[in-house]
């Protein structure tokens, strides 16, 4: 039995969309683009931003106003999308679960996996699901990068070397562990769903190169130990120019059977030494990235089978980031499972 209310599949889902900036805007032709769902209305606290974003969508007839649950009630919607800033999700999400709305939201869940438990908590108590759009699970090169490293046996090592130089300007250039709280979660996250197993401890080292233009610590290393001995090891920069990794990192698994790599963008490499040369693995095409999570939303709802990225089990992607951060800052191993525990008490 689900433990999540699930909806029919007679007629699209109606959908309010809470959040109408520059990732608003891309959510807003992600629904569009998918026949299971319509957008009946659109929220933001700036009505005039949110105006602007459906004029520039070409879309008329949505219903405005500022808050979640007044447009849902006004337009019967099914479910609520999310895209608001990670500082705003729990405020979001709750009045959403409170007025008995299923909610597909951004990542993070929150900034911290104090906020990200007391949301998976609430949902499970409202019996409705919270999913965590973890999007880069979608691309096709990563599911095809999982599918062949379940073929290669027992994994040793795996490893993400990201190295990019942005110039982002703003707050980013201003934000402690910078690289580690912005980015490294799509890789953990990632790492979870290649491995198929589970982060048990850190240790992570920060710093910050002489020409690195961000106040925070723009580069890391951080080495994690995974369910079943396996090792994570995350090297990543973005004060790196020249030779630039993808945005996805380059990643390599070292299995019993053999090694399978990965540029982040096009078809994994496999190579299996008594199958004689590397080979590039198939790649399945399908819904991917917002699209992806999207339809894994839908599907879920539909067929009350938990998705990937139920909040419940997002926390521990998010666990990786905060044991990091506290590795980085102390100087010692730090267990997953204290950082769970500690933000659930």
């Amino acid at each position: 039995m689900s433990s999540f209310r699930t909806l029919p599949g007679d007629r699209p889902l109606r959908i309010v969309q809470v959040g109408a900036g520059g990732m608003g805007r891309a959510w807003i032709g992600t629904i569009g683009d998918n026949p299971d769902v319509s957008l009946v209305g659109l929220v933001d606290l700036d009505l005039d931003v949110a105006r602007a974003a459906l004029a520039e969508a070409g879309l008329e007839g949505i219903e405005i106003g500022r808050s979640a649950a007044e447009v849902a009630r006004v337009t019967g919607a099914d479910a609520v999308v999310n895209v608001t800033v990670p500082e705003a999700h729990l405020v979001v999400n709750r009045e959403a679960l409170n007025a008995g709305l299923p909610v597909l939201c951004e990542k993070p869940a929150a900034p911290t996996v104090a906020d990200a438990s007391s949301q998976a908590v609430l949902a499970e108590s409202a019996g409705e699901l919270l999913m965590i759009s973890q999007s880069r699970r979608f691309l096709p090169g990563l599911r095809a990068l999982r599918r062949e490293v379940a073929e290669l046996g027992a994994i040793g090592t795996v490893t993400t070397d990201f190295f990019k130089a942005p110039r982002f300007g703003g707050f980013r250039e201003r934000m402690p562990h910078v690289l580690l709280v912005d980015m490294a979660i799509h890789a953990f996250d990632a790492a979870r769903y290649v491995a198929d197993a589970e982060p048990v401890s850190v240790y992570c080292e920060e710093y910050n190169p002489e020409w690195s233009w961000f106040d925070g610590a723009a580069n890391a290393v951080a080495v994690f130990e995974f369910t079943g001995g396996i090792r994570y090891v995350y090297d990543g920069s973005w004060c790196a120019p020249g030779m630039e990794t993808s945005w996805n990192g380059a990643w390599r698994v070292s299995a019993a059977l053999g090694s399978a790599e990965w540029d982040g963008e096009g078809a994994p490499l496999v190579h299996r030494p008594d199958a004689g040369e590397p080979v590039s693995a198939a790649v399945t095409e399908s819904p991917r990235e917002l699209a992806g999570s999207l339809a894994a939303f839908v599907s879920a709802l539909r067929s009350g089978s938990a998705p990937e990225n139920a909040a419940s089990d997002n926390i521990r992607s998010l666990a990786m980031v905060e044991a990091a951060v506290l590795s980085a800052e102390s100087g010692q191993r730090v267990l997953i499972q204290d950082v769970i525990d500690a933000a659930q008490r």
